[in-house]
């Protein structure tokens, strides 16, 4: 291409206005058919008498042009940025200093002024693709730019949006080994996809004791994501606090010599992170149902200590509340375990939730985006972590009245403060019409990909700076794996296309699920009978191995361990297995 464009102009600039100019198209026979053909998304190179504009074509026509018009059609393009002369070699910038002018001459652009583009600038570059203008020239994106200034991944479902996060993330890891990685799994689909990289976190190996909770998120455990009773409210909001000083008084070497103190004495309120007992919670409104001779106001009470036994005995929040106060104040072995200090090899974190019971994710996931938040506040950044939310439309939701509100206040700091402190946020989502547009709006990198609803577009288009905006009329026809990648982390505003992940990095999506039914599915009542055992064992107390790995074992499987990552192996010989006699 690049000779071809050299033998002759392809067009000269006939006006210029802001941050775009149009240009005439001039017939040549010396250009050969592909290179004449200019249409939207191709980049031109504008001549100056000092440097090279880089500009986008975002509208061609042909329409009203006089017959004795020179010009074949006429393009609208948007000026990006511009090659300079330096001491050693050219260099690109973005942004124009030095605008054209009428008649400069301009090409379509050749593949050495795309390398100047996009070549590497330092060591901090990742390889996610090549362009999709010229498949020779690789996409580089700037680690530090796109981390220090949080980034989004948009795409609607089936657009390769996992396989692209699974590329991101194995890369900075490349790039960056000693880097935390925090990955909320909606759908435990990348359980396998970092290999010996990751801890794998369920409900079957989570430790997060309750009382790491703070009173928005243990009231939203308590009355199972419904608003709480107001009357209720007040009686924990009471009796909290003096539960955590009695369990100071039970820890403290002179405890004998010491009594009961007034709440408000104590110091302690009841989002203070310091452990406490159900007990002495429990038995603290006993002590005050007794002094009540109101039979109506006892049954406040009544339902409160109710409230909290049937929680504490569901197996389902077990992972709360069994062995909660084991080993005393576990809050530094509990954040070393969630957020990899020190890494021991394992630097990234995937927290699966699917196993997790509906009322109380939302619980969970504040409290770790509140505490990733709150240890970086603390510890001055010195640990840097990037916590990548999946599905971020559930926790930051646009309408307000949607969601758990500490939830998308948690998310919210760290997308506004989090850059200062080394909390750093990746969003992944395929609605991002129903985001929090203000969290979005932080995210200084976007990564988009085939979005077909309208809504979704026009916030896609308000949350994008660049000149180059007029790109985002491609979003309903990007095929897989292709992207528009705009902001900081990309030198311009870019079409490319993700390469090929590795097939032990893909992430394990039920989607991928044939609706044609297996050959071996064997439809019986032993078939209908194992998954009942399955579903049922998800809720019980019996022992479970929790190992994501555990389809790699070479010993035999048993039904009496029902795995709850349903899309992290799902095996050609599963239904198989299901047939295996109970015991």
């Amino acid at each position: 291409m690049a000779e071809a464009v050299a033998q002759g102009a392809f067009g000269k600039v006939i006006s210029v206005r802001g941050s775009g100019a149009r240009v005439g198209l001039l017939p040549s026979s010396r250009l050969v058919p592909s290179a004449v053909r200019a249409t939207v998304g191709r980049f031109v190179s504008i001549r100056t008498a000092s440097s090279t504009i880089i500009a986008i074509i975002t509208e061609v026509s042909s329409e009203n042009l006089a017959e004795t018009d020179e010009h074949i059609a006429v393009a609208s393009v948007d000026l990006l940025g511009e090659i300079l002369p330096g001491p050693l070699r050219p260099k690109f910038q973005r942004g124009v200093t030095n605008y054209p002018t009428i008649g400069d001459s301009v090409d379509l652009i050749s593949s050495d002024d795309l390398r100047i583009v996009y070549e590497p600038t330092g060591s901090d570059q990742i390889d996610v693709g090549t362009l999709q203008q010229d498949p020779s020239v690789i996409a580089y994106v700037d680690i530090e730019e796109m981390l220090s200034k949080h980034f989004a991944v948009l795409g609607s479902t089936g657009v390769g949006k996992s396989t692209g996060v699974s590329l991101l993330l194995n890369e900075i890891l490349k790039s960056r080994p000693a880097l935390r990685i925090f990955l909320l799994d909606v759908h435990n689909e990348y359980g396998r996809s970092f290999g010996d990289k990751a801890l794998v976190l369920n409900p079957r190996n989570l430790k997060l004791p309750f009382w790491l909770f703070n009173f928005e998120e243990i009231v939203d455990v308590l009355f199972a994501g419904r608003p709480g009773v107001p009357e209720e409210l007040d009686i924990l909001a009471e009796v909290i606090p003096v539960a955590k000083g009695l369990y100071v008084q039970y820890t403290s070497t002179d405890r004998l010599g010491l009594k009961r103190v007034d709440p408000k004495s104590i110091g302690y309120t009841a989002d203070t992170p310091v452990p406490y007992r159900l007990v002495d919670l429990i038995s603290l409104i006993d002590e005050r149902m007794g002094k009540l001779e109101n039979r109506s106001s006892r049954i406040i009470y009544h339902k409160l200590i109710s409230r909290i036994e049937t929680v504490r005995n569901d197996p389902r929040y077990a992972f709360m509340f069994d062995n909660a106060n084991v080993g005393g104040d576990t809050m530094a072995d509990v954040i070393s375990h969630l957020f990899r200090l020190p890494a021991n090899g394992k630097p990234m974190t995937i927290m699966q939730l699917a196993g997790f019971p509906a009322e109380v994710v939302d619980s969970v996931v504040s409290v770790l985006c509140r505490m990733a938040f709150d240890f970086g506040l603390w510890s001055d950044g010195v640990s840097p972590l990037l916590f990548v939310c999946e599905e971020a439309h559930r926790y930051a939701a646009a309408d307000r009245a949607i969601g758990f509100g500490p939830t998308r206040k948690a998310v919210s700091r760290i997308a506004k403060e989090g850059r200062k402190y080394g909390v750093y946020l990746g969003l992944v989502t395929q609605r991002p019409a129903e985001l929090d547009a203000t969290i979005l709006s932080q995210c200084n990198t976007l990564f988009a990909m085939r979005l077909a609803n309208d809504r979704d577009q026009s916030l896609l288009r308000s949350a994008v700076s660049d000149a180059a905006a007029n790109l985002l009329s491609f979003v309903p026809s990007l095929g897989t794996r292709e992207v528009l990648a705009f902001g900081e982390g990309v030198a311009l505003p870019t079409r490319l296309r993700f390469k090929e992940v590795p097939a032990h990095q893909l992430p394990r999506s039920e989607a991928a699920i044939s609706t044609v039914p297996s050959a071996a599915a064997g439809n019986d009542m032993h078939f209908v009978s194992a998954v009942l055992e399955r579903w049922r064992g998800a809720t019980s107390h019996r022992d479970v191995p929790n190992d994501p790995g555990i389809a790699e074992r070479p010993l035999a499987r048993t039904l009496d361990a029902p795995m709850l990552q349903p899309s992290l192996g799902l095996d050609p010989d599963r239904f198989s297995l299901l047939k295996k006699p109970l015991r």
